[in-house]
């Protein structure tokens, strides 16, 4: 069987999980199961960390995982990216008091607390800036506050958190990050992992998109596709009624409205869209 690990609790947990659901795979129906095995798909699901999650998969304990970029690359762990999970966004960046640094290259000789040492130390490497890297397990916001540090380095979001405590951000991102599904570098692709990509790969289309149908002259056809040319062509189908046919495409769920409305300006009528609850690309 291939055994999969999954966030144990968080927001990474609630998503990891209503993906998997969407793909068709049984979960846990109570935060108190360390482990779920569902024998019709042949996949084992052990629920762990998600800081854990990319040792265990690197290790080859686990044959993949869902984890976070950030905390598969502040692992150091032995594995890669299989495909983007499309949630758990979040941005990594420097914060400190006002006037205190503009850029990475000012933070030479500074302490700089943060929950992410090895994202940092990589990023100060990098930059060829040689500091003093305070590593702690929460609360970083506070480190300045406390003269635990000069700066911190940690995810934000929408920065209420930071300007509560007196801090602001400043310089370039460090890393954006995203929920992402993992395999242990430099191995055979285990059994069943090519259907979970599948899957998985089916649900982000199917959130993303959304099925397109209307009605059109035959000869306004050409416009129309450019317009929606969707993932391959259109499906197109003759009407009763003579010289109109009917056209069904895939769109982006965000350009749906626009896309409607250039379609009703090369002629379109009777335009419809409806969700796809499950597809296969």
């Amino acid at each position: 069987m291939l055994r999969v690990a999954v966030p144990n609790k968080g927001s990474l947990s609630e998503a990891a999980t209503a993906i998997l659901i969407e793909a068709g795979y049984k979960q846990r129906r109570t935060t108190k199961d360390l482990s779920l095995t569902d024998p019709d798909n042949g996949v084992e699901f052990y629920y762990l960390r998600p800081r854990d999650i990319a040792v265990y998969v690197g290790e080859g304990t686990l044959d993949v995982g869902i984890s976070g970029r950030d905390l598969v690359l502040d692992s150091h762990a032995d594995a890669d990216t299989i495909i983007e999970l499309g949630f758990g966004g979040s941005t990594f960046r420097f914060a400190g008091r006002p006037g205190v640094a503009d850029s990475v290259k000012d933070l030479a000789g500074k302490r700089i607390a943060t929950s992410f040492a090895g994202i940092l130390s990589d990023h100060l490497a990098e930059h060829g800036v040689e500091a003093s890297v305070v590593k702690l397990d929460g609360a970083v916001e506070s480190a300045v506050q406390l003269g635990v540090a000069d700066v911190i380095a940690d995810v934000v979001e929408t920065g209420t958190t930071l300007r509560q405590a007196g801090l602001e951000v400043f310089g370039e991102p460090i890393l954006t990050s995203e929920a992402v599904l993992i395999k242990r570098h430099g191995v055979e692709q285990p059994a069943g992992l090519e259907q979970l990509v599948r899957r998985l790969q089916g649900v982000l289309v199917a959130r993303n998109y959304v099925m397109m149908d209307y009605d059109i002259r035959a000869e306004a056809v050409e416009a129309a596709n450019a317009v929606a040319p969707g993932l391959e062509s259109p499906t197109v189908s003759p009407l009763h009624r003579e010289g109109w046919v009917a056209v069904r495409v895939m769109v982006l769920r965000s350009e749906a409205q626009n896309i409607m409305d250039q379609l009703w300006d090369v002629g379109a009528r009777a335009i419809l869209t409806t969700d796809i609850h499950a597809c296969r690309i």
